[in-house]
């Protein structure tokens, strides 16, 4: 009865159209009229504690590294050199959007704000260079959503947080898996543009690689910093977080002064909206997770996976599947708040490597972001690109069954994940 009232009242909450951070405080609401224990003062301190964390801290100073990458032009230099590297290969416009998507990642950490970049500054080049702007858009929008896994990953973030697991680990144990998702769209690239009489752009010198190489070196720079930081002990990943932002205001604004000071007050404001709307979130999430525990609907779904237990391989299978389901209706950051305090007694009761299980988990979240019909993603790219949702989510398809494909190759291998996360991290 305890998790027909949970979900029945939040799923209500969102049908009626509530915003999914006040979903999630009805939802907290209801439960505790349900275990009888309402008190508006218990909601508030959970309220106002949820968002009290210093690894959190870590989401806004990220999303300001991001804000200002976009704005300060790291990100189209990053571009810049992808293009010079393989734009000359047939269908190279493809191979530098997935290109430039990886070093992105490693950059911001923000699905939405590399999609709107690449989205901007490639999806034109694409489509008048002859390519289909319906298949251009769904590589864009595939190629975003490696953001969240590739370190720093905001996502991972909050996954450590809501599951008390070390951030620097999951950021570690995601480079590869990252890279192997990367690796899943340059070949599905490769065959659908196997056929195309498109003539690509003539090939870059070798002066003019170079030349692009260095004006990116300031913006490459930044996720060496960043990893090897994190691999060294020199910082956590909170204080990686304020040495991203820094570090780009400083490159945007001293080395290429791209990024005026009047301009850089819009950047915050962009930023510090962003994050209020995620902080609110996972705050209200933190009020339904400490409810959830105090129901001990946990302990339920124990009970109710229990003859998967034994076997972690199937578990996974039916996690995924489970977490598959969720992200087409439902944006990543809630659906993290809400069953990673569910799922992570299941997982510790099988045995699961806890690392294992967020990078997975954090990948499939990430894939929902262009499962329609929520998608955020495919609205962003449909909205900076000026497309119909039904031609994105069109154009998507081929790779977003090739990035399923890559995350259940890693459910059925685990060391995938593991065996470069353990050289990684040491």
């Amino acid at each position: 009865m305890t998790i027909l009232v949970f979900i029945g009242s939040l799923l209500l909450a969102m049908l009626i159209g509530i915003p999914i951070s006040f979903a999630l405080l009805a939802s907290g609401v209801a439960l505790m009229w349900q275990l009888d224990m309402f008190d508006a003062q218990i909601l508030v301190q959970n309220l106002v504690g949820g968002a009290d964390s210093f690894p959190l801290l870590a989401v806004p100073f990220f999303m300001l590294a991001g804000e200002v990458m976009n704005a300060g032009g790291l990100s189209r230099r990053i571009v810049d050199l992808a293009l010079a590297m393989v734009g000359h290969i047939r269908g190279g416009l493809g191979y530098v959007t997935i290109m430039a998507g990886c070093l992105l990642s490693a950059l911001s950490g923000s699905a939405v704000a590399d999609a709107a970049a690449l989205t901007a500054l490639l999806l034109p080049m694409m489509v008048a260079a002859g390519h289909d702007k319906a298949r251009s858009g769904g590589l864009i929008a595939a190629t975003g959503i490696i953001g969240p896994v590739i370190p720093p990953s905001i996502g991972l973030v909050i996954f450590g947080v809501a599951a008390n697991v070390s951030i620097a680990k999951l950021f570690m144990a995601a480079i590869v898996p990252g890279l192997l998702i990367g690796g899943a769209l340059w070949i599905t690239w490769a065959w659908l543009v196997r056929n195309e009489k498109i003539a690509p752009p003539p090939r870059k010198s070798r002066k003019e690689v170079m030349s692009a190489a260095r004006h990116a070196a300031w913006a490459l720079l930044l996720p060496v910093i960043i990893l090897v930081g994190l691999r060294m002990g020199v910082f956590t990943p909170t204080e990686a977080a304020v040495v991203a932002a820094m570090y780009a205001i400083f490159v945007a604004t001293v080395v290429y002064r791209e990024l005026s000071l009047r301009q850089l007050y819009g950047v915050f404001v962009n930023a510090a909206k962003t994050s209020a709307i995620v902080m609110f979130l996972i705050a209200a999430a933190m009020v339904t997770a400490w409810l959830i525990t105090v129901a001990d609907l946990p302990a339920k779904v124990v009970g109710l996976l229990e003859p998967f237990l034994g076997n972690p391989l199937l578990l996974m299978m039916a996690i995924m599947l489970l977490v598959m389901a969720v992200g087409t209706a439902m944006d990543m950051t809630p659906t993290i708040l809400i069953l990673t305090p569910i799922l992570m007694p299941v997982v510790n009761a099988a045995g699961i490597d806890p690392v294992y299980f967020g990078v997975m988990f954090i990948i499939n979240n990430s894939i929902g972001l262009i499962t329609p019909p929520v998608g955020v993603v495919l609205n962003v790219v449909a909205g900076v690109g000026k497309m119909r949702m039904d031609d994105v989510t069109r154009g998507v398809l081929p790779f977003m069954l090739a990035e399923f494909a890559v995350m259940f190759l890693m459910v059925l291998f685990p060391g995938l994940v593991t065996g470069p996360a353990r050289w990684f991290h040491g």
